[in-house]
């Protein structure tokens, strides 16, 4: 952007900044229009689509847009097939990509956000539309042989870039997955893979469905802490943050209560799953989901958790028992902390406020309130902002929908609406559009929203996703931001959470939202210390979820997910299986993250390495900021994740580095800890 374009930008939110600072003076405008009610829109006579795509003002917008996208795909199809292999052909490949993905990735966010069921049903066809020509393109002979032409000829890959390279590498290997070489099962692995879009889309909002029990059945005084239906009670969440004991049981048993439809789909899911890696030629799914991580193969996963286990428990049987804590343990013991004692000093404005400064401090980067046009946004209560780089200007836009809704499901989400790429056609680069998707609560009359400190973390963890969207520069949308492989795609929202809980960026926006005094000394090392031990047990609970889903993804086991469960829970996390509950019916990281959801423990190891030796010392350093956006922010799937861990660290980890940053995680001061809590 020139330096015009950005004194244009500037000027246009001045008076946004302005009335701002009239009225709330203690607050930057960020942090001003969080604490702030949103206003209702009286532009009733302008009519925008969603996130202002003209033909997405109504339901049938969806068809609309599908039509002309698939209309594009025809076009590109017969391009890629007809030009002379080399960068076009590539170019080709990532249009085709980008034109699909623009309108499959905001389908698949509208079908599980919009409060509309209009809106809902129409994105969630659109989504089964796309996906099946999507699969069928990944089984076109034609149109992987322009790109076989192309790979195969070493003078032409000589001359191309490395990212042109690696991306019609990737391309590739989608064809190879896709059972491209198959000939005659060919239309049979193309038949699984539509069966797959059905039952992934049944469980994935199955999942997050609540489940109801008779009023009657539980206490009177009870009620107000559940949703009503008539004459039930509405359970949709565990109620973690719950200081009551009863509360939390009662949403435990409820919510994981089994759903016999649900199990079906489950069972049947990853026996189809199986089938189409053994189709294709692989030994299970696992490893055909593997293939391109870090981790390569489930064997690599499977060693880094024996290793632990050698480290941290080598005479016992179960992987890991170090904590006292269960899915029943409260919120204050869970961070062993008082959360009502910190959340005034933690208003989504402070947080805010604390995200923007940090961003400024590392990358030069600004998060500016905009307000949304009519028909741009699916609830009034969602806010978007820009993100304006110091010198780059404008970088792209943050939609923030954070408050609960009874029809939205209750996981903290990214979304990526719109890949970031470079036009040659229009010779400007696409702004990436991202949606961050929370569940806090709404403000009071007499106080704005006020989170509690897993809340806080769990927002900086979900905007580290957004920024790695924004500070992504790449040139083809098939890999930009969070398109890369999945046990890199955590690093940076895992980072984010150690700055969450680092005194030196507490301290700077945690305040009191009447009185403006900041959180006391002694509360702000309270709170970091308590996470270093949550941490721990947080990782302790996610290796157990990521060996359960290595085990549902491995050969068949001729017994129930439940049956699974319990006995991987004994082996893994020490803890007994509670009688006639599902959990694994509320996994939804199986659909996102099947067969991959070691990703976080490989991410945390990576975010423990980069923050232990780039940022423990000064979290707030600009230099490290530049380097840790331009050797790994800045990418996205461009680059081998491997490459660019070792450019951050500038050597390469080793396996043992790997359990080490975990051991590392899992062994703080425990019981010092919890004593001097007693005291």
């Amino acid at each position: 952007m020139s330096a015009c374009k950005r004194l244009l930008y500037l000027v246009k939110h001045r008076s946004l900044w302005a009335q701002v600072r009239r009225n709330v003076t203690t607050w930057s405008p960020v942090g001003a229009a969080f604490n702030a009610k949103p206003h209702r829109r009286l532009d009733v006579f302008e009519k925008n689509g969603l996130f202002g795509v003209p033909e997405l003002s109504c339901p049938a917008g969806f068809q609309a847009a599908a039509k002309t996208a698939l209309k594009n795909t025809q076009r590109l199809v017969e391009k890629a097939c007809s030009c002379p292999p080399g960068a076009e052909t590539v170019e080709c490949f990532d249009q085709l990509s980008d034109g699909l993905c623009k309108v499959a990735d905001l389908a698949d966010f509208i079908k599980v956000a919009h409060p509309d069921p209009a809106f809902r049903e129409a994105a969630e066809k659109t989504c089964v539309d796309i996906g099946t020509v999507v699969e069928k393109l990944n089984t076109n002979v034609e149109l992987c042989k322009s790109l076989k032409n192309l790979l195969d000829n070493p003078n032409i890959v000589a001359q191309l870039d490395p990212d042109t390279r690696r991306v019609a590498e990737l391309f590739m290997f989608d064809f190879e997955i896709s059972g491209i070489h198959l000939d005659d099962k060919r239309v049979k692995a193309v038949g699984l893979h539509v069966k797959l879009l059905d039952l992934n889309n049944e469980f994935l909002v199955g999942s997050h469905m609540p489940n109801r029990i008779a009023r009657s059945a539980i206490p009177e005084h009870l009620h107000l802490q559940f949703a009503s239906e008539g004459s039930f009670i509405q359970v949709a969440g565990l109620h973690a943050d719950s200081p009551d004991d009863l509360v939390r049981e009662i949403a435990y048993r409820i919510y994981l209560y089994p759903n016999a439809d649900l199990m079906d789909c489950l069972e049947e899911l990853l026996k189809c799953r199986h089938k189409l890696a053994k189709l294709v030629g692989y030994e299970s799914y696992g490893h055909r989901a593997l293939k391109g991580t870090m981790a390569k193969t489930p064997a690599k996963d499977f060693k880094m958790m024996r290793d632990m286990k050698k480290k941290l428990n080598p005479h016992s049987e179960c992987l890991l028992y170090l904590f006292p804590c269960s899915h029943l343990s409260s919120a204050h013991y869970r961070y062993n902390i008082e959360p009502s004692l910190y959340s005034p000093y933690l208003s989504l404005g402070a947080c805010m406020e604390g995200l923007n400064n940090l961003f400024s401090q590392l990358y030069g980067v600004s998060l500016m309130s905009e307000h949304p046009s009519a028909g741009e946004v699916w609830s009034e209560d969602v806010r978007k902002l820009a993100v304006v780089h110091e010198t780059e200007g404008l970088l792209g836009y943050i939609y923030c929908d954070f408050f609960h809704r009874s029809d939205k499901p209750h996981q903290d989400c990214h979304f990526t609406i719109r890949g970031g790429r470079w036009c040659q056609e229009t010779s400007q680069y696409q702004l990436p559009v991202v949606v961050l998707m929370l569940s806090l609560p709404h403000p009071s009359k007499s106080a704005p929203t006020l989170l509690t400190p897993g809340m806080m973390e769990n927002l900086f963890h979900e905007m580290g996703h957004a920024m790695h969207s924004m500070l992504g520069r790449t040139r083809y949308q098939h890999v930009t931001g969070t398109r890369c492989s999945t046990d890199f795609a955590e690093v940076p929202s895992i980072l984010m959470e150690y700055f969450a809980t680092d005194y030196r960026v507490i301290s700077q926006f945690a305040r009191h939202y009447e009185t403006g005094q900041p959180l006391p000394e002694s509360m702000v090392a309270r709170l970091c210390e308590s996470k270093k031990v949550c941490g721990a047990a947080d990782t302790q609970l996610q290796i157990f979820y990521a060996v359960l889903d290595q085990i549902y993804h491995s050969k068949p086991q001729n017994r129930s997910t439940t049956d699974i469960l319990k006995d991987m829970q004994q082996k893994f996390y020490g803890l007994p299986y509670t009688p006639n509950t599902a959990w694994q019916l509320r996994f939804s990281h199986l659909i996102g993250y099947g067969a991959k959801y070691y990703s976080y423990l490989m991410s945390r190891a990576v975010a423990s390495m980069v923050w232990k030796q780039c940022f423990i010392q000064d979290p707030l350093n600009r230099d490290m900021g530049e380097r840790y956006r331009r050797e790994m922010l800045a990418h996205g799937g461009a680059k081998e994740p491997m490459l660019m861990v070792e450019g951050m660290l500038q050597r390469r980890p080793t396996m043992e580095d790997f359990v080490e940053a975990l051991v590392s995680e899992l062994n703080p001061n425990f019981e010092t800890f919890i004593m001097d809590s007693e005291s």
